[in-house]
This record gives structure tokens, C-alpha cells and sequence, in this order.
């Protein structure tokens, strides 16, 4: 094996390996996220089936692929018929992002030597996209990761062949993806690769379209794509991008910042340009910043980008101990450093009051439960979201409700007496403990 592989898989393997502590730390620990693993699992559990996608959770009988249009996700529907556990879909994620590493700091290896790999393959490996999207759990995006770093590998290595068929599978892990693609066809054309270039850049365009406008919204029970509006929102398109400049120049210097602004030397840095685009046009702030998932299929853009200039020019090497420092910083309170601290092992105080909840309603059952429960109930049970579950077009009474009054989720503190009022009949207090209350339909 050459030493590059070498490299290559050492990181990958290092990298996967941290990450799976931290989410499977996480979820033991029942830190909050967000709902959005829940999802997601439902999603793949009926691929696993070989069934449609419906995603309760969503709302009862809700079909994820007329919301985002991510088929890609059945490729974990195997694994998931294996071992049907939320753990598998956040071990996937970790898996993705591990093959990313590999192949960012293989590719370093090759094109710079051996001690570039592993450095800038360690500052891909830590850089703070990849962090948030682990600390987030299972998103779809975590697919493009390695799309986007083979793709990168490919355009860095002059095989234009190859990127073709790296980036084409983008438009089945989510629809803006196909825009990205696009991108990476104009950067083909914009490098010689003129006839390569147009068809994938029309391709990725066509199958965008295709998706937003057909597509999704065949799957969709309105008809219609949802996130339409979310682009400008009530204000306009300007004045949302203009909305909260702090904020997205920030995003953006960090994001070229962690490379030492070496990826702004390489044309391979111009894929990033329309996932900054929907980000700030869209109207939910939270895709303003640094947190949560959306810096993940950004990182590999501008870390093959750093590879490349250098490549390009050698005078950019001087870049590195820049990209380094920044890096440094943004580890200080990030989810990894945090393994270093002996308060993250710890058991969170509440944490056995939920694992009591969780054991206390049985597979099979139909439950309706806030954030602070849902990504554990949802494998083997029929799990909706209190705020979803009077949505669509079926009416569910469940056999169960559990929420985590103490959290601040705004769930009902009076859970027996919501049940009651919601569903009528009798309930019954299974458990209340640590401010988790779960309520069964039925006499005791």
C-alpha cells in the first residue's frame, strides 16, 4: 500500500473513530439535538421495508420525498434491516465523513508529499463543518461528502472523466445539490474541460429543475415544493441576503479561513458558491452561521480547493500555518475537545429517568412525544411529534405520550391532563420522574 493510502486511511479510520464516540456519547447521554435523526430514521426503516418513506413524525402518513428530495438515504435501508437502531443512521453519518477524510488527506499525500497529507488532512478531519454536522446527527448531506472530495480528488488529479461520475450522484442526495453540480460543470468549462463541462453544468441545472418543479412535488400532498417561500421569505430575496451581514461574512471568512484563504487560489472553490447563496436567501437564520449541518458539504469543497492551490502555487504552503492557527481556534469548546473533558462522560443527571421512559413503552406501540424524547422512541414504535401529529391526513390517537416537561420545549407540564383533553378516555401515569412523564391510554 503507498504511503498516501496509508495516510489516507489512518485519518479516515482516526477521524471515524472520534466521531463515533462523540454521537454514540450523545445519544446515550440524551443530549438534545433536534428532531431531524428521528426523521430520518423513519425515512430509511421504511426503505428497509421496502416500503414508501413515511415519516410520521413529519406528520402521520407524511412521504419525506415531497419534502426533500433525498433517495440517496436507501443505501442505508440494508444496514438498517441488519441492526434497526437510531445508532446505525448516526454510524452512517460517521462512516461518510470518515471516507471523506480518507480521501482528502490521500490526496494531499499524493499531490504534496506525506506530511501534507496528514496536515491538512487532520485540519479537514477537525474543521468545525464537519464537527457540527456530527453534533447535529444524521443529515442527508453527510452523503455529499465523499461525493464532493472524490469529485475534488478527480479535478485536482486533471481526470475530468471521473469528476463526471463523482458529482452526477449529488442530484440524489438533495435537490439545491443539483446547482452545486452545476457549478462544478462551470468550473470544468472554466478549465479547459469546455464539452465535459456544459453537460454536466446543464445536466445539474435540468435535474434540479426537474426535481423542484415535478418531482418532489408529486410526492408532496399539496402538490407543491415547500421551500419556495423560504427563499427571500415575506421581506424579498435582497433584503434577506442582506439581513444580518455579521453573521454571513463571518460564516464565509471561516469557511475559506480554515484553510488560511488558500481555497480562494483555486477555481474549485467557486462549487461553494450556491450553497452560500440558498443559505443566505433563505429566510430561517439559523443558516446564517456555523452551527448545526449546513457547513458540511463546504468543507470538502474548500479543502480540496487548499490542495489544489497549493498544487497551483507553490508560494501558497505559506498559507498552511495560517489555516492552522484558525483551526486551533475554533477547536476551543468544540464537541471534540470536549472528549477531553471528564465532565462529558459523565451521566447528565436525568439521564436514567429517560432511559426508564423509553423502556417503559413497548415495541410496537404508538407514541406521541416532544424533542427531548423522539430520536429514542422512534425505532420499533409508531413515534409522531406533538407538533405535527394533528397534521395530515389521517387522525392518530396514540397508546402512548411521553414528554420532558423540565426541558423548555414548551410541551404541556400537565401531560395526564393533555392526553385526556386531546384524546378523551381514560390515561394512566406510567412514570414521572426528573420532569420526564409518560401517560398511557387505559385504566391501570
Amino acid at each position: 500500500m503507498s504511503s498516501s493510502r496509508v495516510v489516507g486511511a489512518a485519518l479516515g479510520l482516526l477521524g471515524a473513530a472520534a466521531y463515533a464516540v462523540l454521537t454514540l456519547l450523545r445519544f446515550h447521554q440524551y443530549r438534545l439535538s433536534s428532531w431531524d435523526n428521528a426523521i430520518f430514521e423513519q425515512a430509511i426503516a421504511g426503505y428497509a421495508r421496502l416500503d414508501a418513506p413515511i415519516v410520521d413524525v413529519k406528520a402521520p402518513g407524511f412521504h419525506i420525498l415531497g419534502d426533500h428530495f433525498s433517495p440517496i438515504d436507501a443505501i442505508v435501508a440494508p444496514f438498517y434491516r441488519v441492526w434497526p437502531s437510531a445508532q446505525t443512521v448516526l454510524l452512517a453519518q460517521v462512516l461518510l465523513i470518515g471516507v471523506s477524510i480518507a480521501v482528502v488527506a490521500s490526496l494531499a499525500a499524493r499531490v504534496l508529499g506525506t506530511w501534507w497529507g496528514v496536515t491538512i488532512g487532520t485540519l479537514y478531519a477537525v474543521s468545525f463543518g464537519l464537527q457540527s454536522a456530527v453534533e447535529s446527527d444524521f443529515h442527508e448531506v453527510a452523503f455529499a461528502a465523499p461525493l464532493l472530495t472524490l469529485a475534488g480528488a478527480a479535478y485536482v488529479e486533471r481526470r475530468p472523466t471521473a469528476v463526471v461520475l463523482w458529482a452526477a450522484p449529488l442530484v440524489l442526495v438533495k435537490e439545491d445539490l443539483g446547482v452545486t453540480v452545476a457549478a462544478i460543470g462551470a468550473v470544468l468549462w472554466l478549465t479547459g474541460e469546455r464539452r465535459r463541462g456544459l453537460w454536466l453544468g446543464v445536466g445539474g441545472l435540468v435535474a434540479t429543475v426537474l426535481t423542484v418543479a415535478v418531482l418532489i412535488p408529486a410526492f408532496a400532498s399539496d402538490g407543491a415544493y415547500p421551500y419556495t417561500s423560504a427563499l427571500g421569505g415575506d421581506r424579498g430575496l435582497l433584503a434577506t441576503l442582506l439581513d444580518d451581514p455579521g453573521t454571513k461574512l463571518g460564516t464565509v471568512a471561516l469557511t475559506v479561513g480554515v484553510t488560511g484563504l488558500a481555497a480562494l487560489l483555486s477555481p474549485w472553490v467557486l462549487v461553494a458558491l450556491p450553497t452560500f447563496a440558498w443559505r443566505f436567501a433563505g429566510d430561517n437564520a439559523s443558516y446564517w452561521g456555523t452551527d448545526w449541518h449546513y457547513s458540511l458539504v463546504l468543507m470538502p469543497i474548500v479543502f480540496v480547493a487548499m490542495v489544489d492551490a497549493i498544487q497551483r502555487f507553490d508560494r501558497a504552503r505559506w498559507l498552511v500555518p495560517a489555516a492552522v492557527v484558525v483551526s486551533a481556534w475554533t477547536l476551543v469548546g468544540s464537541p471534540l475537545a470536549g472528549l477531553l473533558d471528564d465532565a462529558t462522560w459523565q451521566d447528565p443527571p436525568r439521564a436514567a429517568a429517560a432511559r426508564e421512559v423509553v423502556a417503559a413503552v413497548p415495541e410496537g406501540a404508538s407514541v406521541e412525544t416532544d424533542i427531548g424524547l423522539l430520536t429514542h422512541l422512534v425505532t420499533g414504535r409508531e413515534a409522531y411529534w406533538t407538533g405535527t401529529i394533528g397534521l395530515g391526513d389521517r387522525s392518530v390517537t396514540p397508546d402512548y405520550v411521553a414528554f420532558d416537561v423540565a426541558s423548555g420545549l414548551g410541551s404541556p407540564a400537565d401531560v395526564l391532563g393533555y392526553a385526556e383533553d386531546t384524546y378523551g378516555g381514560t390515561w394512566t401515569t406510567v412514570v414521572d420522574r426528573d420532569g420526564y412523564v409518560l401517560v398511557r391510554r387505559g385504566r391501570p
